[in-house]
């Protein structure tokens, strides 16, 4: 019972007695204040005994608080109540509404119910409203034609004003037939009745004659075919345009789900997490115009489609998709590529996942956006170890490397050229390397010299086939080093001038790059070559083996093999961690006709591996994940299959490991002929006797001692006396065995006489 619920009629409330007065003031009031209630009448009256002695009374009543007394008697205190009340009940109310409201369940019925109910047909019909506007309207053509102005496009342009031109022509033939039609209609119309009332008398009298029916028979059936279908329409009139009604909705409603276009307030949670993995056209539009630029969005706003006509088709290439992006005048491509990363974001990508480069059509930017998760899985092994009977051919194969981001394979063509590798430290670089020399391997004819400046075995598995192993990171392994280029300089001196230019005008032929042969490829590989130009020590002349300068042994070598080896097969390739000006100096980098980076941690570094040229066209191996994308590099140059007006491309390489590698080079061993053996230098040539060649090349004539020399590096190109052969050693060294050298017309010259008479010397000297 509530505290208000009492009687306040005044017979209910009489005053109480002096003796309820008196009982205040009993002890009991030291315990607590005694407040007297309002009695009912009948408790004053007596029950006692008739012999007017009082009777004991019975007093009933309950302890209360000061507050309850003050509910029962005041009614401040009872309207303060009931305002408290009702402020809880009305915080009740609300709080239980809210958490109604809001619950997922809730808001997920909303949602559903209103977008099956409002947005999908509402979408619909705005699909169908533009789908009949283009197709019995110009404005598809002059959506178009305003695009391609802002596009700044004047081709395009002119072939959608013809087009547009031609449509109008087109409707204003169909609409002067509608002039004409009324008359043609009501004619044909009159005919096709008097046909029809025609054929249905003839087939009346057909049938009357023939005692078949009456002669008004087949028109008495019409009309009552006619009359049926009038009931039909008014009987169930009702049934079929409701039927019609929700087959229109119901169309309505499939071309509304289906149009993209749903607000993400509608949307259930299962079909954002597709949007974010699906690249469509209006999410890539909707990508550039929240880019911040304020000209592109400006553009895109302007545009009839917003922004639709920029972008062309959307093609699957690989694990993702790639599209052109045609850029409308006033924005540069390369303020929409230096926001990758809020590109990638808008579209749903993180910012690995999405490259940017810049195709030959201008104002263009070319993307490829991989599908989620896709650049994260590992790429197939490596066709050197999955096909047993795949062999190598330096001049005419192509090694495989790996995929590119469209799932291709790389291969690459390595004749005659220079590579550079770099990175990081543990980004993948020696196995990089590793990978194309397993290759290499495979071809009996390449020598193959080895510098593993690190010295932890990743290159122990080549000891079988290669010339000379170096492995070790000390400054006399460094010092190897720089003797086996500075032997490769020599080697390549030698060719070039044992080379007869005259007889092979095109270059060294494959008929002299067989195995053995003169001019076998050679290849000096240094693995972590950083070492070899940061080394400190110094030849007995004082001259530094490393540095950057043209003191610099190792720096020397390597700039003079970049300038003229390739010519005669002989090529440097090398593998550099972490590259500074220091360590990688500009003129060898910028040698190397193959260049490739995995990651790096900088513009700069990227733009030391692989030059301003590629990271300007978009190469940005800066931005790669540096322990996330072990392997993946990226790679310019010469030798490198690139597509159309690219400078650059991302290979994801292969992994071949030790246990595999060492498989492969037991195969290159047994192509090899089983030579197992380390070679440690080029063997000894066979012995020449100076005379008999200079007789030899003589003929009969008298000579100029340049022409001689040259005639006698031409005999024996592998002869290392003759490599550096000139006039004035030549004079020297017939000096020597007898034969004077003159000089004739101001010309040191050779006669056939002179060495006539010494080989007549030395015959009597051997008779006697």
């Amino acid at each position: 019972m509530n505290p208000t619920d009492h009687n306040d009629t005044p017979e209910s409330t009489p005053e109480t007695t002096a003796e309820s007065a008196q009982e205040s003031a009993t002890p009991a009031g030291e315990l607590a204040t005694v407040h007297p209630l309002r009695t009912r009448p009948d408790q004053h009256e007596s029950t006692g005994p008739a012999d007017g002695e009082s009777a004991p009374q019975v007093v009933e009543g309950r302890i209360i608080s000061e507050y309850e007394y003050r509910l029962l008697t005041d009614e401040k205190a009872q309207r303060e109540w009931r305002y408290a009340e009702y402020r809880k009940q009305a915080v009740w109310l609300a709080r239980t509404t809210r958490t109604a409201v809001t619950h997922d369940r809730t808001v997920s019925t909303l949602k559903f119910v209103g977008r099956n109910t409002l947005v999908y047909p509402t979408l619909g019909a705005g699909v169908a409203l533009k789908r009949w506007r283009d197709t019995h309207g110009s404005s598809r053509y002059e959506r178009m034609m305003r695009a391609a102005e802002l596009a700044g496009d004047h081709d395009k342009l002119a072939d959608w004003e013809a087009r547009d031109v031609a449509e109008k022509a087109r409707r204003h033939d169909r609409a002067m037939d509608w002039v004409r039609s009324p008359w043609q209609l009501a004619k044909a119309a009159g005919a096709v009745t008097v046909c029809a009332a025609v054929l249905l008398l003839v087939l009346g009298l057909i049938l009357w004659v023939g005692g078949k029916g009456e002669f008004l028979g087949p028109i008495s059936a019409v009309i009552d075919a006619i009359a049926f279908a009038v009931w039909f329409v008014i009987t169930y009139g009702v049934l079929l345009v409701t039927g019609v009604t929700a087959g229109v909705l119901t169309w309505l409603w499939n071309l509304g789900r289906t149009s993209q276009a749903v607000p993400d307030l509608f949307r259930p949670a299962a079909q954002r997490n597709l949007d974010d993995v699906e690249i469509t056209p209006s999410i890539v539009v909707t990508a550039l115009r929240d880019l911040r630029i304020s000209e592109l969005r400006k553009k895109i706003e302007a545009m009839e489609d917003r922004g639709a006509a920029m972008l062309g088709p959307i093609r699957i290439a690989g694990c993702g998709v790639e599209f052109d992006i045609h850029l409308p005048s006033g924005v540069d491509t390369e303020e929409v590529k230096r926001k990758r990363r809020k590109f990638a974001e808008n579209m749903g990508r993180h910012e690995h996942e999405v490259f940017l480069t810049t195709p030959p059509t201008p104002r263009t930017v070319r993307v490829w956006a991989a599908d989620s998760g896709e650049l994260d899985k590992p790429i197939g092994p490596s066709p050197l170890v999955t096909d047993p009977t795949l062999t190598a051919d330096m001049y005419s194969g192509r090694a495989p490397w790996g995929m590119d981001l469209r799932g291709d394979a790389v291969l690459m063509a390595l004749l005659q050229c220079h590579l550079l590798i770099t990175g990081l430290s543990k980004q993948g670089k020696t196995a990089s390397l590793r990978a194309l020399a397993l290759w290499l391997a495979l071809d009996p004819s390449v020598r193959l010299y080895i510098a593993d400046l690190k010295g932890i075995g990743d290159w122990r598995m080549f000891k079988p086939v290669a010339e000379k192993l170096i492995e070790g990171p000390t400054d006399s392994h460094c010092i190897q080093a720089t003797h086996m280029l500075e032997w490769g300089v020599e080697e390549m001196e030698r060719r070039l001038q044992a080379f007869d230019g005259d007889k092979y005008r095109n270059g060294v032929p494959r008929e002299l790059a067989k195995p053995g042969g003169p001019f076998a490829p050679i290849v000096l590989l240094v693995d972590e070559a950083q070492q070899a130009f940061m080394n400190p020590a110094k030849d007995d002349k004082n001259i530094p083996f490393g540095g950057q300068t043209s003191k610099s042994r190792y720096f020397m070598a390597a700039r003079k093999i970049h300038n003229q080896g390739r010519a005669v097969n002989v090529v440097l390739w090398q593998g550099t961690q972490d590259p500074t000006n220091d360590n990688l100096p500009k003129l060898v980098r910028e040698g190397a006709h193959i260049r490739a980076a995995l990651a790096l941690g900088t513009e700069s570094q990227s733009r030391m591996a692989l030059g301003d040229k590629a990271v300007d066209g978009g190469a940005a191996p800066h931005e790669l994940r540096s322990g996330l994308d072990k392997g993946t590099l990226v790679v310019s140059g010469e030798g490198v299959p690139l597509p159309a007006g690219q400078p650059s491309m991302t290979v994801r390489t292969h992994f071949i490991d030790g246990d595999d590698s060492v498989t492969v080079i037991d195969r290159a061993v047994a192509i090899r002929g089983g030579t197992t053996t380390e070679k440690t230098q080029v063997e000894a040539p066979p012995e020449r006797d100076l005379l008999d060649d200079v007789a030899e090349v003589l003929a009969g004539d008298d000579v100029k001692a340049t022409d001689v020399a040259a005639r006698l590096r031409r005999l024996a190109p592998s002869h290392e006396p003759y490599a550096d052969l000139g006039a004035t050693k030549l004079k020297e060294a017939l000096e020597n065995v007898g034969v004077p050298v003159r000089q004739k017309d101001g010309t040191l010259t050779v006669r056939v006489r002179h060495l006539v008479n010494a080989l007549a010397d030395r015959e009597d000297e051997k008779g006697s």
